[in-house]
Protein backbone atom coordinates (compact mmCIF):
# COMPACT_ATOMS: atom_id res chain seq x y z
CA UNK A 1 0.00 0.00 0.00
CA UNK A 2 1.35 3.41 -1.00
CA UNK A 3 0.53 6.36 1.27
CA UNK A 4 1.17 9.93 0.13
CA UNK A 5 1.52 12.64 2.78
CA UNK A 6 0.79 16.25 1.80
CA UNK A 7 1.83 19.20 3.97
CA UNK A 8 0.39 22.27 2.26
CA UNK A 9 1.55 25.65 3.54
CA UNK A 10 0.61 29.18 2.54
CA UNK A 11 3.26 29.34 -0.21
CA UNK A 12 4.71 25.83 -0.21
CA UNK A 13 3.77 22.16 -0.53
CA UNK A 14 5.84 19.32 0.88
CA UNK A 15 5.21 15.66 0.25
CA UNK A 16 6.50 12.21 1.20
CA UNK A 17 5.48 8.93 -0.37
CA UNK A 18 5.66 5.74 1.73
CA UNK A 19 5.27 2.02 1.08
CA UNK A 20 3.33 0.11 3.75
CA UNK A 21 3.44 -2.06 5.79
CA UNK A 22 7.23 -1.65 5.45
CA UNK A 23 7.11 2.05 6.44
CA UNK A 24 9.57 2.62 3.59
CA UNK A 25 10.12 6.14 2.27
CA UNK A 26 9.91 6.01 -1.53
CA UNK A 27 10.15 9.67 -2.45
CA UNK A 28 9.95 13.19 -1.07
CA UNK A 29 9.99 16.72 -2.40
CA UNK A 30 8.62 20.22 -2.12
CA UNK A 31 7.69 23.40 -3.95
CA UNK A 32 8.32 26.88 -2.54
CA UNK A 33 7.12 30.39 -3.46
CA UNK A 34 3.69 29.33 -4.75
CA UNK A 35 1.73 32.32 -6.05
CA UNK A 36 4.67 34.73 -5.99
CA UNK A 37 5.37 36.95 -9.01
CA UNK A 38 8.47 35.12 -10.23
CA UNK A 39 6.99 31.64 -9.67
CA UNK A 40 5.67 29.48 -12.50
CA UNK A 41 3.33 27.79 -9.98
CA UNK A 42 0.45 30.22 -9.52
CA UNK A 43 -1.72 28.26 -7.07
CA UNK A 44 -1.92 25.09 -5.01
CA UNK A 45 -3.84 23.19 -7.71
CA UNK A 46 -0.91 23.71 -10.07
CA UNK A 47 1.49 22.83 -7.26
CA UNK A 48 -0.22 19.52 -6.52
CA UNK A 49 -0.27 18.61 -10.23
CA UNK A 50 3.42 19.51 -10.56
CA UNK A 51 4.34 17.25 -7.63
CA UNK A 52 2.18 14.37 -8.86
CA UNK A 53 3.80 14.60 -12.31
CA UNK A 54 7.21 14.64 -10.63
CA UNK A 55 6.47 11.44 -8.70
CA UNK A 56 5.39 9.60 -11.85
CA UNK A 57 8.16 10.98 -14.09
CA UNK A 58 10.78 9.96 -11.52
CA UNK A 59 9.59 6.37 -11.90
CA UNK A 60 8.69 5.99 -8.24
CA UNK A 61 5.24 4.82 -9.34
CA UNK A 62 4.00 4.14 -12.87
CA UNK A 63 0.67 5.91 -12.37
CA UNK A 64 -1.25 7.81 -9.72
CA UNK A 65 -3.77 5.01 -9.29
CA UNK A 66 -1.11 3.14 -7.32
CA UNK A 67 -1.61 5.60 -4.45
CA UNK A 68 -3.97 3.99 -1.92
CA UNK A 69 -4.54 7.00 0.34
CA UNK A 70 -3.40 10.56 0.93
CA UNK A 71 -2.79 11.89 4.43
CA UNK A 72 -3.15 15.66 4.81
CA UNK A 73 -1.83 17.79 7.64
CA UNK A 74 -4.35 20.31 8.97
CA UNK A 75 -3.16 22.66 11.69
CA UNK A 76 -6.40 23.50 13.51
CA UNK A 77 -9.35 21.20 14.09
CA UNK A 78 -10.83 23.12 17.02
CA UNK A 79 -12.96 20.94 19.28
CA UNK A 80 -14.37 19.04 16.32
CA UNK A 81 -11.62 16.49 15.74
CA UNK A 82 -9.79 14.13 18.07
CA UNK A 83 -8.79 11.50 15.47
CA UNK A 84 -8.04 11.38 11.72
CA UNK A 85 -11.08 11.68 9.45
CA UNK A 86 -12.01 10.90 5.87
CA UNK A 87 -12.38 14.08 3.84
CA UNK A 88 -16.04 14.74 3.11
CA UNK A 89 -18.11 17.92 2.92
CA UNK A 90 -18.83 17.93 6.66
CA UNK A 91 -15.10 17.72 7.47
CA UNK A 92 -14.29 20.47 4.98
CA UNK A 93 -17.01 22.69 6.43
CA UNK A 94 -15.66 22.21 9.96
CA UNK A 95 -12.08 22.96 8.84
CA UNK A 96 -13.45 26.18 7.33
CA UNK A 97 -15.10 27.02 10.64
CA UNK A 98 -11.63 26.87 12.21
CA UNK A 99 -10.08 29.28 9.68
CA UNK A 100 -10.50 32.20 12.10
CA UNK A 101 -8.48 30.21 14.66
CA UNK A 102 -5.63 29.56 12.19
CA UNK A 103 -5.95 32.10 9.35
CA UNK A 104 -2.42 31.52 8.04
CA UNK A 105 -2.60 27.72 8.05
CA UNK A 106 -6.07 26.25 7.54
CA UNK A 107 -6.79 27.94 4.17
CA UNK A 108 -3.49 26.61 2.81
CA UNK A 109 -4.22 23.14 4.22
CA UNK A 110 -7.63 23.23 2.52
CA UNK A 111 -6.05 24.30 -0.77
CA UNK A 112 -3.87 21.19 -0.71
CA UNK A 113 -6.87 18.98 0.01
CA UNK A 114 -8.91 20.53 -2.80
CA UNK A 115 -6.00 20.15 -5.23
CA UNK A 116 -5.67 16.45 -4.45
CA UNK A 117 -9.43 15.89 -4.66
CA UNK A 118 -9.55 17.42 -8.15
CA UNK A 119 -6.56 15.45 -9.41
CA UNK A 120 -7.29 12.17 -7.62
CA UNK A 121 -11.05 12.11 -6.95
CA UNK A 122 -11.14 8.35 -6.36
CA UNK A 123 -8.25 8.18 -3.89
CA UNK A 124 -9.10 8.08 -0.18
CA UNK A 125 -8.23 11.42 1.47
CA UNK A 126 -7.52 11.46 5.21
CA UNK A 127 -6.95 14.53 7.41
CA UNK A 128 -4.72 14.50 10.48
CA UNK A 129 -4.96 17.49 12.84
CA UNK A 130 -2.11 19.14 14.79
CA UNK A 131 -4.56 19.98 17.56
CA UNK A 132 -6.10 16.50 17.85
CA UNK A 133 -3.44 15.01 20.15
CA UNK A 134 -4.15 17.73 22.73
CA UNK A 135 -7.91 17.12 22.88
CA UNK A 136 -7.32 14.86 25.89
CA UNK A 137 -6.39 17.91 27.99
CA UNK A 138 -8.85 18.39 30.86
CA UNK A 139 -11.16 21.40 31.04
CA UNK A 140 -9.47 22.74 34.19
CA UNK A 141 -6.27 22.94 32.12
CA UNK A 142 -7.51 24.19 28.76
CA UNK A 143 -9.87 26.90 30.05
CA UNK A 144 -8.68 30.50 30.43
CA UNK A 145 -9.78 32.52 33.47
CA UNK A 146 -12.01 34.76 31.35
CA UNK A 147 -15.77 35.22 31.58
CA UNK A 148 -17.24 31.91 30.47
CA UNK A 149 -19.35 33.56 27.78
CA UNK A 150 -16.23 33.95 25.60
CA UNK A 151 -15.67 30.22 25.63
CA UNK A 152 -19.34 29.55 24.95
CA UNK A 153 -19.55 32.08 22.10
CA UNK A 154 -16.09 31.90 20.53
CA UNK A 155 -14.45 28.74 21.94
CA UNK A 156 -11.61 30.75 23.48
CA UNK A 157 -9.45 28.08 25.15
CA UNK A 158 -6.07 26.36 24.97
CA UNK A 159 -5.81 24.10 21.91
CA UNK A 160 -2.10 23.34 21.64
CA UNK A 161 -0.12 22.63 18.48
CA UNK A 162 2.73 20.44 17.13
CA UNK A 163 0.52 17.54 18.22
CA UNK A 164 1.68 15.22 15.44
CA UNK A 165 5.31 15.77 16.43
CA UNK A 166 4.64 15.27 20.15
CA UNK A 167 2.70 12.08 19.40
CA UNK A 168 5.52 10.72 17.22
CA UNK A 169 8.13 11.46 19.92
CA UNK A 170 5.99 9.70 22.53
CA UNK A 171 5.82 6.59 20.37
CA UNK A 172 9.57 6.63 19.72
CA UNK A 173 10.35 7.19 23.41
CA UNK A 174 8.13 4.25 24.34
CA UNK A 175 9.98 2.06 21.82
CA UNK A 176 13.44 3.15 22.98
CA UNK A 177 12.58 2.81 26.68
CA UNK A 178 11.03 -0.60 26.09
CA UNK A 179 7.86 0.33 27.98
CA UNK A 180 4.26 0.78 26.82
CA UNK A 181 3.03 4.37 26.61
CA UNK A 182 0.31 3.50 29.11
CA UNK A 183 3.06 3.11 31.73
CA UNK A 184 4.99 6.29 30.97
CA UNK A 185 5.09 9.93 32.00
CA UNK A 186 6.89 12.02 29.39
CA UNK A 187 7.77 15.64 28.75
CA UNK A 188 8.26 16.28 25.03
CA UNK A 189 10.02 19.43 23.86
CA UNK A 190 9.54 20.45 20.21
CA UNK A 191 12.08 23.22 19.75
CA UNK A 192 12.60 24.96 16.43
CA UNK A 193 11.59 28.37 15.13
CA UNK A 194 8.27 27.49 16.74
CA UNK A 195 8.52 25.87 20.18
CA UNK A 196 6.19 23.92 22.43
CA UNK A 197 6.48 21.58 25.39
CA UNK A 198 3.89 18.95 26.29
CA UNK A 199 3.30 16.98 29.49
CA UNK A 200 2.17 13.47 28.49
CA UNK A 201 0.60 11.09 31.00
CA UNK A 202 0.06 7.47 29.91
CA UNK A 203 0.27 8.42 26.24
CA UNK A 204 -2.21 11.29 26.49
CA UNK A 205 -1.53 15.01 26.37
CA UNK A 206 -2.09 16.43 29.86
CA UNK A 207 -0.91 20.00 29.28
CA UNK A 208 0.96 21.89 26.59
CA UNK A 209 2.64 25.28 26.37
CA UNK A 210 0.95 26.68 23.24
CA UNK A 211 -2.59 27.92 23.68
CA UNK A 212 -5.44 29.42 21.66
CA UNK A 213 -2.81 30.18 19.03
CA UNK A 214 0.88 29.20 18.70
CA UNK A 215 1.82 32.55 20.30
CA UNK A 216 1.42 31.41 23.90
CA UNK A 217 4.13 29.61 25.84
CA UNK A 218 7.85 29.49 25.20
CA UNK A 219 10.01 32.22 23.73
CA UNK A 220 10.44 31.32 20.04
CA UNK A 221 12.26 32.44 16.93
CA UNK A 222 10.03 35.46 16.31
CA UNK A 223 7.15 34.92 18.78
CA UNK A 224 7.16 36.49 22.22
CA UNK A 225 5.57 33.59 24.07
CA UNK A 226 4.04 34.34 27.48
CA UNK A 227 3.63 38.04 28.23
CA UNK A 228 1.60 40.28 30.55
CA UNK A 229 -1.24 41.51 28.33
CA UNK A 230 -1.23 44.83 30.18
CA UNK A 231 2.24 45.43 28.70
CA UNK A 232 0.78 44.83 25.23
CA UNK A 233 -2.02 47.36 25.84
CA UNK A 234 0.53 49.86 27.20
CA UNK A 235 2.73 49.58 24.09
CA UNK A 236 -0.29 49.89 21.79
CA UNK A 237 -1.39 53.06 23.56
CA UNK A 238 2.07 54.65 23.64
CA UNK A 239 2.94 53.75 20.03
CA UNK A 240 -0.63 54.22 18.70
CA UNK A 241 -0.57 50.73 17.17
CA UNK A 242 -3.45 48.87 15.56
CA UNK A 243 -4.35 45.30 16.55
CA UNK A 244 -2.77 44.06 13.31
CA UNK A 245 0.44 46.01 13.93
CA UNK A 246 0.71 44.65 17.48
CA UNK A 247 0.04 41.13 16.25
CA UNK A 248 2.88 41.55 13.75
CA UNK A 249 5.24 42.60 16.56
CA UNK A 250 4.28 39.72 18.85
CA UNK A 251 4.35 37.04 16.16
CA UNK A 252 7.07 38.15 13.76
CA UNK A 253 9.37 40.65 15.46
CA UNK A 254 9.75 39.33 19.00
CA UNK A 255 11.27 36.20 20.52
CA UNK A 256 15.00 35.62 20.10
CA UNK A 257 14.94 37.95 17.08
CA UNK A 258 13.55 40.82 19.13
CA UNK A 259 16.01 40.36 22.00
CA UNK A 260 19.14 39.53 19.98
CA UNK A 261 18.38 42.17 17.32
CA UNK A 262 20.28 40.09 14.76
CA UNK A 263 18.40 36.89 13.87
CA UNK A 264 15.71 34.36 14.72
CA UNK A 265 18.20 31.56 13.95
CA UNK A 266 19.81 30.21 17.13
CA UNK A 267 22.87 29.09 15.16
CA UNK A 268 23.58 32.72 14.27
CA UNK A 269 22.82 33.89 17.80
CA UNK A 270 25.09 31.27 19.40
CA UNK A 271 28.02 32.36 17.23
CA UNK A 272 27.42 36.00 18.12
CA UNK A 273 27.16 35.18 21.84
CA UNK A 274 30.50 33.36 21.76
CA UNK A 275 32.28 36.46 20.46
CA UNK A 276 30.78 38.70 23.15
CA UNK A 277 27.47 39.97 21.75
CA UNK A 278 25.54 40.70 24.96
CA UNK A 279 22.13 40.89 23.29
CA UNK A 280 22.69 37.47 21.71
CA UNK A 281 23.79 36.06 25.08
CA UNK A 282 20.68 37.47 26.75
CA UNK A 283 18.45 35.95 24.05
CA UNK A 284 20.01 32.52 24.63
CA UNK A 285 19.74 32.80 28.40
CA UNK A 286 16.06 33.79 28.20
CA UNK A 287 15.28 31.05 25.69
CA UNK A 288 16.83 28.30 27.83
CA UNK A 289 15.42 29.63 31.11
CA UNK A 290 11.84 29.51 29.82
CA UNK A 291 12.31 25.94 28.63
CA UNK A 292 13.56 24.98 32.10
CA UNK A 293 10.61 26.75 33.71
CA UNK A 294 8.04 24.80 31.69
CA UNK A 295 9.85 21.50 32.21
CA UNK A 296 9.96 22.19 35.96
CA UNK A 297 6.23 22.94 36.04
CA UNK A 298 5.39 19.79 34.11
CA UNK A 299 7.63 17.64 36.31
CA UNK A 300 5.54 18.89 39.23
CA UNK A 301 2.07 18.38 37.70
CA UNK A 302 3.01 14.92 36.39
CA UNK A 303 4.63 13.91 39.68
CA UNK A 304 7.93 13.23 37.91
CA UNK A 305 8.72 11.94 34.44
CA UNK A 306 10.30 8.85 32.98
CA UNK A 307 11.94 10.93 30.25
CA UNK A 308 12.31 14.45 28.91
CA UNK A 309 12.57 14.29 25.13
CA UNK A 310 14.02 16.95 22.83
CA UNK A 311 13.23 17.29 19.13
CA UNK A 312 12.97 19.86 16.34
CA UNK A 313 15.79 21.74 14.63
CA UNK A 314 17.01 23.25 17.91
CA UNK A 315 16.19 20.33 20.19
CA UNK A 316 17.99 17.84 17.96
CA UNK A 317 21.11 19.89 17.24
CA UNK A 318 21.81 22.20 20.18
CA UNK A 319 23.60 19.67 22.43
CA UNK A 320 25.07 22.36 24.69
CA UNK A 321 21.56 23.51 25.62
CA UNK A 322 20.31 19.95 26.17
CA UNK A 323 23.26 19.16 28.43
CA UNK A 324 22.70 22.39 30.37
CA UNK A 325 19.05 21.48 30.98
CA UNK A 326 19.97 17.85 31.74
CA UNK A 327 22.20 18.93 34.64
CA UNK A 328 19.36 20.89 36.24
CA UNK A 329 16.83 18.10 35.77
CA UNK A 330 19.19 15.64 37.45
CA UNK A 331 19.47 17.98 40.43
CA UNK A 332 15.73 17.48 40.93
CA UNK A 333 15.10 13.87 39.87
CA UNK A 334 18.53 12.25 40.04
CA UNK A 335 18.75 9.39 37.57
CA UNK A 336 15.00 8.75 37.57
CA UNK A 337 14.41 10.87 34.46
CA UNK A 338 16.16 10.00 31.21
CA UNK A 339 17.11 12.77 28.78
CA UNK A 340 16.48 11.76 25.18
CA UNK A 341 17.11 13.46 21.83
CA UNK A 342 14.76 12.01 19.21
CA UNK A 343 14.54 13.36 15.63
CA UNK A 344 10.92 14.09 14.77
CA UNK A 345 9.16 12.93 11.63
CA UNK A 346 5.69 14.44 11.40
CA UNK A 347 5.12 13.14 7.87
CA UNK A 348 5.85 9.58 8.99
CA UNK A 349 3.43 10.01 11.90
CA UNK A 350 0.74 11.23 9.49
CA UNK A 351 1.48 8.27 7.20
CA UNK A 352 1.28 5.85 10.15
CA UNK A 353 -2.05 7.29 11.29
CA UNK A 354 -3.40 7.21 7.74
CA UNK A 355 -2.33 3.58 7.25
CA UNK A 356 -3.86 2.57 10.58
CA UNK A 357 -7.09 4.35 9.65
CA UNK A 358 -7.29 2.58 6.28
CA UNK A 359 -6.54 -0.84 7.81
CA UNK A 360 -9.23 -0.40 10.48
CA UNK A 361 -11.70 0.78 7.84
CA UNK A 362 -10.97 -2.27 5.69
CA UNK A 363 -11.49 -4.59 8.67
CA UNK A 364 -14.87 -3.00 9.41
CA UNK A 365 -15.94 -3.73 5.82
CA UNK A 366 -15.06 -7.42 6.12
Amino acid sequence: MKILVINSGSSSIRYKLYEYPKNKLLDKGHIENIGEEDSSVKNHNQGIKFLMDKIVSAGVISNLNQISAIGHRVVHGGEYFTVPKIVDQDVIDKIKLCVNLAPLHNPANLAGIEGCKKLLPNVLQIVVFDTAFHQTIQKMVYMYALPDKYYQKYKIRKYGFHGTSHQYICNMASHQLGKPLSKLKLITCHLGNGCSITAVNKGKSFDTSMGFTPLEGLMMGTRSGDIDMAAVFYIMKKEKLSIQEMSEILNKKSGVLGISKISNDLRVIRKAAKVGNKSAKLALDMFIYRIKKYIGAYLFVLGGADAVCFTGGVGENYSEMVNNIKKDIKKITGDKTKIMVIPTDEELMIANLTYKFVKNRDKEKE
